[in-house]
């Protein structure tokens, strides 16, 4: 089979990673999310004090990108990638709904959006690639052979993230959940900096209604439908 670059874009928690780490292991692709890579900054950058609720040391941050060093590493149990930060595994804490309040405003610098779109972009040179992000199909990979596009309401995908956090044992409210999906909505599509849109030639796939297995089944037809044309 021909080895493509499937980009992934779409809303937060529309269950972009969930999918592509499904399509990666049915196909034997190298899988990248690249919004673990956009929060491991994020969480440098609280770590280093640069960004609170009412701050945001932009400057200091820039200054500090080339001591930041990310790195994918393999973890055969889990069966995916989890994300290094200068050899620390951060897998846990950059999930955490503190580290989403801010993620949105990191990634509008445009320097950081520099730096990791080059390192995107060099992980795909040989395709057999799924990626996943806000501007994959736009901007890191614009010739990209298949461009998805999810999406679904804010109050779904709201629940869906305030289950998972309480799987994980966090102490958040379904309000605050709610709160930070409409505000990462909104920083993410107005950024002056490779806002996310939709690709003209992504295919849009609400999944509000959708199981797991239904929509892999949809994007692997899909995919078997591009592969057959190139």
């Amino acid at each position: 089979m021909k080895k493509i670059t499937i980009a992934i874009d779409g809303f937060s928690s529309t269950g972009k990673s969930t999918l592509a780490k499904q399509l990666a292991k049915e196909l034997e692709y190298v899988y990248v999310d690249t919004g673990a890579m956009y929060r491991a900054v994020a969480y440098f950058a609280m770590q280093h004090e640069f960004i609170g609720a009412d701050f945001f040391d932009k400057a200091a941050l820039i200054e500090s990108l080339p001591k930041i060093q990310l790195e994918f590493r393999y973890n055969a149990d889990l069966g995916f990638a989890e994300m290094y930060l200068n050899g620390e595994n951060v897998e846990k804490p950059i999930r955490t709904i503190e580290v989403s309040s801010f993620v949105s405003k990191v990634a509008e610098v445009s320097e950081v959006r520099t730096k990791l779109v080059e390192q995107q972009q060099e992980m795909g040179t040989n395709k057999a690639i799924v990626m996943d992000g806000r501007d994959i199909g736009t901007v890191v990979f614009p010739n990209a052979e298949l461009k998805i596009f999810m999406t679904a309401s804010a109050e779904t995908r709201a629940q869906r993230r305030f289950y998972e956090l309480q799987q994980k044992g966090d102490n958040v409210s379904y309000e605050d959940v709610l709160k930070n999906v409409v505000e990462r909505d909104y920083i993410d599509t107005h950024r002056e900096d490779s806002p996310l849109i939709i690709a003209d030639d992504a295919i849009e796939i609400d999944n509000s209604y959708l199981s797991r297995e239904e929509q892999f089944a949809a994007v692997l037809e899909l995919i078997n439908d591009v592969v057959k044309t190139v």
